[in-house]
């Protein structure tokens, strides 16, 4: 039987990875969590889109606002999240997020079910290989493996609209 431990995994501590726009924190995988669930922290620079528009087919996510302003595209609704704001996106339902304000951002992810916190690793690790962007074939694979579908021509839409850059840098 998989047992494991209570542990503290402080502020500075945790694996670290860059996903484009956004960086990740691995906190709770789903070795910890059994499968339940999976917890990362996302860090985000002011006026940065984090990801195109998309959808996840397997698992539901909530975002905790931990610091700075979030906007979230929820279908074809806006909303925004200030620190304390817990943001619910059910699976099956297109969105994204970004930073809205000009002050660094940061979020609590809570992926539920726990496995697609591997999807962040593999992206990475596809991103440090490559460079941004990455082969949209091979990053269209990663996210086919994941149950993820994205929107890439949304991203200068979302850019424009909401005045956001997109990417490092």
């Amino acid at each position: 039987m998989l047992t494991t431990q209570a542990r503290v995994l402080r502020a500075n501590e945790g694996k670290l990875a860059q996903l484009g726009s956004i960086g990740v924190r691995f906190i709770v995988d789903s070795v910890d969590s059994r499968g339940a669930f999976s917890l990362v922290e996302h860090p985000i620079p002011p006026r940065k889109l984090a990801a195109p528009l998309h959808r996840h087919h397997r698992e539901d996510e909530y975002t905790v606002v931990i610091s700075g302003e979030i906007g979230v595209l929820l279908g074809d609704d806006v909303v925004f999240g200030a620190p304390g704001d817990v943001i619910f996106k059910p699976r099956g339902q297109w969105h994204t997020f970004w930073n809205a304000g000009s002050e660094p951002a940061r979020v609590l992810e809570i992926i539920s079910p726990a496995g697609f916190e591997v999807y962040f690793q593999h992206f990475s690790d596809l991103l440090a290989a490559e460079g941004s962007p990455p082969d949209p074939a091979k990053a269209g694979e990663i996210a086919a493996r994941f149950g993820l579908e994205l929107d890439l021509p949304s991203i200068p839409r979302l850019t424009a609209e909401h005045g956001l850059t997109f990417g490092r840098g």
